[in-house]
């Protein structure tokens, strides 16, 4: 059916039209940034997989990112940096096309095709028609980027979204030293990071230890969501959107010398939402058979014996109480401790660490028996060899 005319000119709609419109509106109010968002696990899914909180202002404006992706980064290179495709985001005809070698992972064009459908696990591009050709206008980064992977269901980086899961195949460094603004001097720094590693304070103090990016899963009973224990995780997402992913928002801490204020304040009414988003994430249970039930049940002894002081109640973590503890206390390099407000580590929440090695706050014990042996080491300890493979699967089990 054709609009017809109404006798005051206007156009009116038949029906199956004003449905087709509403659900392309519907669709297009998804995928913009939401404005200020009631705190349901709703919306906070929904910022947290899409929102940029406007940081296009620095991966466009001032990286040129977007210049970058268009002319050089294809899907394969994509995936080779640590990016995602999220294969429910993509049509069946384009997945089709993909298993029967039909679409070219090679060519850019296939990378801003993905950003246009949606499908680049936090990654947001605004892609407009230029001359007849789809052309990557904008780009920004959500806190999906670290903090969401997929299961590989179709392929290597291509699956079903996880969402808490830290993307520790991700290469943030090489990603920002892509960009033509960033100096020699910087891209050296960038490019020494290495996969799973990223310095939240680099652009900052000018300093780089960097840390193993965390899993955003099984929060809702910590106090305090950062390794130094600055705030709760709202306090840790402000800081992020604002001074990392630069998005348009406030942040201020005396402690740190930080006093950001930007309007519109594109972060602070989200953080409710994001929140409870967050909070609603358990951690992932260990996989059937991934370890010894009779070993890790003698390894709870164990662990009851000389890890429970720290590692207290359902949270495992005595931080919960307000506790910290100096670096040298368990052995931990304190170098990025000194950068921080706090100067101090909280003790870490043990949560499905048969999912997120490396381990400790740099990633430098790369298994759960690299971490056994360290402690049993600096805090004397004195456990067995069997000792120790029993409380690794222990471990596993959490």
């Amino acid at each position: 059916m054709s609009p017809s005319e109404r006798p005051d000119g206007s156009i009116r709609l038949s029906r199956a039209v004003a449905i087709a419109v509403a659900i392309i509106v519907a669709v297009a109010a998804c995928m913009k940034p939401i404005a200020s968002a009631p705190a349901t696990a709703e919306n906070g899914q929904q910022i947290f997989r899409f929102d940029t909180f406007g940081d296009e202002q620095f991966w466009t404006d001032t990286l040129h990112l977007e210049r970058v992706v268009q002319q050089a980064v294809d899907p394969t290179t994509a995936l080779t940096v640590g990016l995602k495709v999220d294969m429910d985001a993509l049509p069946a005809a384009v997945v089709e096309g993909i298993k029967q070698g039909q679409v070219d992972l090679k060519s850019p064009a296939t990378t801003v095709t993905l950003l246009k459908l949606n499908a680049v696990v936090g990654v947001k591009g605004t892609v407009e028609t230029i001359g007849g050709k789809d052309t990557l206008t904008r780009l920004g980064i959500t806190c999906a980027l670290c903090h969401s992977t997929v299961d590989d269901a179709f392929a290597k980086g291509i699956g079903h979204r996880k969402d808490g899961w830290p993307n520790h195949d991700l290469n943030v460094g090489a990603i920002v030293a892509l960009s033509p603004a960033v100096t020699a001097a910087q891209k050296a720094v960038y490019n020494s990071w290495g996969p799973g590693m990223y310095d939240p304070r680099y652009n900052l103090d000018g300093k780089s230890t960097p840390l193993a990016i965390p899993p955003a899963y099984g929060l809702a009973a910590i106090a305090n969501e950062t390794v130094t224990a600055e705030g709760p995780i709202s306090y840790w997402n402000a800081y992020v959107a604002v001074t990392q992913m630069h998005g348009h928002g406030n942040f201020a801490d005396r402690r740190i010398g930080v006093n950001i204020r930007q309007e519109p304040d594109l972060v602070t009414s989200k953080l409710a939402a994001l929140r409870v988003y967050q909070h609603s994430l358990a951690a992932p249970a260990p996989p059937s058979g991934s370890f010894d039930a009779v070993a890790a049940l003698r390894g709870r002894s164990t662990f009851n014996a000389n890890c429970i002081r720290c590692h207290v109640g359902a949270s495992l973590t005595d931080n919960n109480a307000g506790v910290l503890h100096a670096p040298s206390e368990t052995g931990m390099d304190g170098r990025y401790a000194m950068r921080t407000a706090t100067k101090m580590h909280r003790t870490t929440p043990l949560r499905a660490l048969w999912q997120h090695a490396p381990y400790f706050h740099d990633g430098s014990a790369k298994t759960l028996m690299d971490v056994v042996d360290h402690y049993n080491t600096v805090r004397k300890l004195g456990l067995t060899d069997v000792q120790k493979r029993e409380l690794v699967e222990y471990l596993k089990s959490l």
